[in-house]
């Protein structure tokens, strides 16, 4: 689990996160996130060892998911869309499940054996994950 350091700054707590805790949030390497810090991508709070500011990291993993390719050439007012490679397809006479890892995210959608075929869904193939769910459930760590 992360835990970000809280700051306080008058009422309002702001988190930041260690280089290597950056790096695990945005799916990149700690060399990575060091990068940008110097190139001036992420700014670091004066705290040492060096931390980046929660509100920052969350700006650079909007723009990092805006940079990712979408396969389809569709409209959807879904906006939970997790573009990846199918890992898993397990399918059987009626039912089937497809494993998508997108990123840090692994994505389980069970469907018919039958569109599997349709899209011809294989180990390797780039697919898009689209969730429209009338439940989101967001936990935090402790603190």
């Amino acid at each position: 689990m992360l835990d970000p350091y809280m700051r306080c700054y008058g009422s309002l707590m702001s988190a930041s996160y260690k280089i290597a805790q950056a790096a695990r949030l945005l799916g990149v390497s700690d060399d990575t996130v060091r990068r940008w810090v110097e190139q001036g991508v992420l700014p670091v709070t004066d705290a040492s060892p060096t931390e980046i500011p929660g509100d920052a990291l969350a700006r650079r993993a909007v723009e990092l998911a805006k940079s990712a390719d979408d396969p389809t050439d569709v409209l959807s007012s879904a906006r939970n869309r997790f573009t990846g490679l199918v890992t898993n397809v397990i399918a059987d006479g009626v039912s089937a499940q497809v494993d998508i890892q997108a990123g840090p995210h692994r994505v389980v959608s069970l469907m018919t054996a039958e569109a599997v075929r349709e899209l011809g869904l294989e180990v390797g193939s780039l697919a898009v994950a689209v969730v429209k769910a009338t439940t989101v459930i967001i936990e935090t760590p402790r603190r």
